[in-house]
């Protein structure tokens, strides 16, 4: 499992960090699939082994939990691309494999 240690920068909206993100090339939507990534536009499923996790962005909201949301930038040599995540806390916990929990939950502690 490889991850990347780069200048992680802060900011203080979800909009603020997906901006930034794509300004620095990550333009792909990926999102959970079981147990893989997918690509927004279905072409590519990408399993853990498939991608690096390189900024892990995390919001908590003020007064409603509900509102906590995780952004992920990642990247995938295996298929040339990079791109985000976003997540809530735990919404997936139950339907995906303990190896991707892992590889997502890695950048968060």
């Amino acid at each position: 499992m490889e991850i990347h240690n780069k200048q992680q920068p802060y900011f203080d909206t979800v909009t603020e960090a997906l901006d930034w993100l794509k300004i620095v090339g990550y333009t792909h939507d990926f999102n959970l699939d079981g147990n893989y990534l997918k690509s927004a536009n279905g072409q590519h499923s990408l399993s853990p082994e498939d991608f690096t996790i390189n900024y892990v962005f995390r919001f908590e909201g003020d007064s409603d939990p509900d509102d906590e949301s995780i952004i992920y930038g990642i990247s995938s040599e295996t298929y040339k691309m990079k791109g985000v995540m976003i997540s809530a806390f735990g919404m997936y916990a139950d339907s995906i494999s303990t190896e991707m929990i892992q590889k997502l939950a890695i950048r968060n502690q």
